[in-house]
């Protein structure tokens, strides 16, 4: 992100507040150690208006601003912050309120459904919906319901912004993982989910597993089933190693979990190496570590690879940038997070033979030659590496 050099008193000295200075307050005002520099940040830190895009864009904007009211900043500094925290605050209220009406909305059609992230995680983990910064609802839901939980949902204004075939529709419910849908609300405002990764990825998690495994958690008052606290924490992995780490809000979550929740870390271990991210797991608790002070888990496998790629994601956090998912150098770092070549060979596979919406939308064909649509998606993929 491009960001303006405004000066900064450093003693008597004049500084520059560059990219890599904002990204070092922000990362003080992440850290888990409360004796963390941010204070002495803060004493010499004019650039607030960018610190506060950056926070925004990592998704720590209720962190950062928690802290800086702390420190000795000037209240005109704190102006911006506090206007986009309560910007924060309406979003999540109102989106704690839609939830419980499409909870409410499902559980009548007899849909079972587990929320696991938004409102739900923010006020698990914080005590506060306000206390996390999201924007949308997402919803696990068995597969055999996607049909029935999209047309009740249309009770309450919901229409899925991707529309499918029939044959396209149940061709997805085998390669994709979601459906996302529109409202009166806004544009993406719910997630109706049922897998935790698109199928490429290579990273199975039975569903029937996650639902079998729920647990009651306080929410607004009430008890309702999410995801067991070690589940929680593979899926909060595998979702940050997907988008390459890009927010810094996914490694504070898990260090909150770590916090707040008693974990078996022995079926923590079990179930990442069934699933093959183990590694995964490591990188981001190494992340955690270097970038936010914080400790790094007994039961957290460990292996140089996994000691790597943390150091590479870390440095390229602090220099601002990022991996483009339709790159080669994202596809490179998917291979190298699995410690197995076994699954390194089933995402190259389903990677180059699985085809999607991209596919579907290029080239028409009838349902008898859904087939044909493997090497529509081969001649796509050998396009894009070429390029």
């Amino acid at each position: 992100m491009a960001t303006s050099a405004q000066p900064v008193v450093s003693g008597n000295r004049l500084l520059a507040a560059t990219p890599e200075k904002i990204r070092q307050v922000l990362l003080a005002c992440c850290s888990v150690q409360r004796e963390s520099r941010s204070a002495d940040f803060c004493r010499t830190f004019q650039d607030w208006p960018q610190l506060l895009d950056l926070a925004q864009k990592h998704g720590v904007l209720p962190q950062v601003y928690g802290r800086l009211m702390q420190e000795q900043v000037p209240p005109s500094a704190l102006a911006g912050f506090s206007a986009g925290y309560q910007l924060q605050v309406r979003r999540a209220v109102l989106l704690t309120g839609e939830l419980m009406a499409v909870l409410e909305c499902l559980r009548s059609a007899q849909i079972e459904a587990l929320p696991y992230k938004g409102a739900v995680l923010a006020e698990m983990l914080y005590g506060d919906v306000a206390a996390r910064q999201f924007g949308d609802i997402d919803l696990l839901i068995r597969p055999h319901d996607v049909s029935r939980a999209i047309t009740a949902l249309q009770a309450l204004g919901y229409r899925p912004a991707l529309q499918l075939t029939a044959a396209q529709h149940r061709a997805y419910l085998k390669s994709g993982y979601e459906y996302t849908l529109d409202s009166a609300r806004g544009r993406n405002v719910l997630e109706v989910q049922w897998n935790v990764l698109p199928h490429f990825y290579a990273v199975d998690f039975a569903i029937e597993d996650l639902f079998r495994g729920a647990r009651p958690v306080e929410f607004q008052g009430r008890s309702i089933l999410s995801l067991a606290p070690e589940t929680l924490l593979l899926v909060l992995a595998v979702h940050a190693a997907k988008h390459a780490w890009e927010k810094l809000a996914w490694l504070c979550d898990l260090v909150q979990l770590v916090k707040t929740r008693e974990l078996d870390w022995q079926a923590v271990r079990k179930e990442s190496t069934r699933l093959g991210v183990a590694r995964i797991l490591a990188v981001n608790f190494l992340l955690a570590r270097n970038l936010l002070g914080a400790e790094m888990p007994q039961g957290v496998p460990m292996d140089l690879a996994a000691q790597a790629i943390a150091q590479e994601i870390a440095e390229q956090m602090k220099r601002g940038e990022s991996y483009h998912p339709a790159s080669s150098a994202y596809f490179r770092l998917m291979l190298g997070l699995r410690e197995r070549w076994s699954d390194r060979a089933r995402f190259l596979w389903r990677l180059a033979c699985t085809p999607s919406t991209g596919e579907w939308a290029v080239v028409r064909l009838p349902e008898k030659l859904f087939p044909l649509y493997r090497g529509v998606r081969m001649a796509r993929l050998l396009r894009r590496l070429a390029g």
